[in-house]
């Protein structure tokens, strides 16, 4: 049977997508090896935050169809690559999982199919990249036989404000004609597309968004570690700055940055990305920052104890919260993995309680998962939120808990040790 979509890759860019897509009435297909034959029997990946079973269920029955052939990727009009692309060895990042997407697309690639890349990239691989392995595999030439364009991701997870619909789509397509195919499909989807110059243009826009988070992320980072040192209330001085109508973005330290937005490093781009003079030194130093966060919380968290008489070793913790984000099941680059780490090595009994995470290990050994919440913080000598979920009661735990480290400013003013 026919589809006007193929979602390839269905982890946090291309479920949404496959979502916003059936919600809009366009019958949609769903190639992944690893995830397919799951979801067409209505189960979820394990770290699947915003999607919930519900929803799964009113896909299958509204026109998404999960497969596992690749043959079926030959009857679509539309298909979107969202493959993951995670750091790899030695930083930079590995496109294998986009490779062998569009190995399996080339080989059922028609002519005037659209094929739109989503994945978080480098300048430059729609065209350098992608662009061959479609050419190659199919026997056709992009942006004459079929159409070939980049548009960055732009999903805020669990953000209940701005959801797919009211989010604009930036699209760079290889030739005029590209980026029009790809704004008209995307104008089924949401309110707003905007058309970049080309590929590199709106790769680059997923560059500079990217970068901008984790920037501003590590200045606020260094404000917290040096109001400490101060003895200023780094929270409150936020609280007024953002009062600024212009000129001024909040931003808010935390233990450390998760989140599947991976902050790219000029020193790590493919040799003909790179300008002279690294331009972007900023980055480089942005990620060494926010990498010392979950250090300077354990850093703090040994220093509570022993201004309260007890050491590291052999002291009880209760981290609150392991996900990237609150009210979301997903881990991906949780600070909270190597605070426990940290943790275990100096000889800390650790456990945890996180309402979205039903097991958790770390160095392959099981965290004890706290029962009953508030029982756990008044039996720890430490408790440390990392994520403030919305079900928890911070005011009660802070009346609970015997000491309490508050990473994210969360609990109210007084009531805990805040980073």
């Amino acid at each position: 049977m026919p589809a006007d979509l193929a979602v390839i890759g269905l982890g946090h860019l291309g479920l949404p997508l496959a979502q916003a897509a059936v919600s809009s009435g366009i019958e949609t297909l769903a190639y992944d090896p690893r995830l397919s034959a799951d979801l067409a029997a209505g189960r979820l990946p394990a770290d699947e935050g915003t999607l919930t079973a519900a929803d799964l269920r009113r896909m299958l029955s509204g026109g998404f169809r999960p497969t596992t052939n690749p043959a079926e990727l030959g009857r679509v009009r539309t298909a979107v690559l969202c493959s993951p692309a995670p750091l790899g060895a030695g930083g930079a990042l590995d496109l294998g999982q986009i490779a062998d997407a569009a190995r399996a697309l080339a080989a059922r690639l028609r002519p005037h199919t659209t094929v739109i890349l989503e994945s978080p990239v480098y300048p430059g691989t729609t065209e350098e990249f992608l662009r061959p392995i479609l050419e190659e595999g199919s026997g056709m030439r992009a942006g004459r036989d079929f159409h070939l364009a980049y548009s960055p991701g732009r999903l805020d997870p669990g953000n209940r404000t701005h959801g797919y619909a009211g989010t604009p789509k930036v699209i760079g397509g290889l030739t005029s004609a590209c980026t029009e195919s790809a704004a008209a499909f995307y104008g089924r989807l949401t309110d707003k597309v905007v058309r970049a110059r080309g590929p590199r243009e709106a790769e680059t826009v997923q560059l500079l968004e990217t970068n901008y988070r984790h920037v501003n992320i590590a200045l606020v980072n260094e404000m917290a570690v040096l109001c400490h040192d101060l003895g200023v209330d780094l929270w409150d001085v936020i609280r007024c700055a953002e009062t600024k109508p212009f000129g001024f973005q909040a931003f808010r330290p935390g233990p450390g940055v998760g989140g599947h937005g991976i902050p790219l490093d000029p020193n790590y781009l493919p040799h003909r990305s790179r300008t002279p003079g690294h331009p972007l030194r900023m980055v480089g130093l942005a990620q060494e920052i926010n990498h010392r966060m979950p250090q300077y919380v354990i850093q703090r968290a040994a220093t509570l104890l022993n201004e309260h008489g007890k050491s590291a070793r052999g002291a009880r913790v209760l981290l609150l919260g392991v996900t990237y984000k609150p009210d979301l099941g997903d881990q991906q680059g949780s600070p909270a993995r190597e605070i426990a780490t940290r943790l275990m090595e100096m000889g800390a009994a650790i456990s945890y309680h996180d309402p979205y995470v039903p097991h958790w290990s770390v160095l392959d050994r099981p965290v004890p998962r706290a029962d009953s919440l508030y029982e756990a913080a008044a039996d720890a000598d430490l408790t440390i939120l990392l994520q403030p979920h919305r079900t928890y009661d911070l005011q009660g735990l802070a009346v609970k808990a015997q000491l309490l480290l508050d990473t994210r400013g969360a609990t109210p003013v007084g009531a805990a040790h805040r980073l």
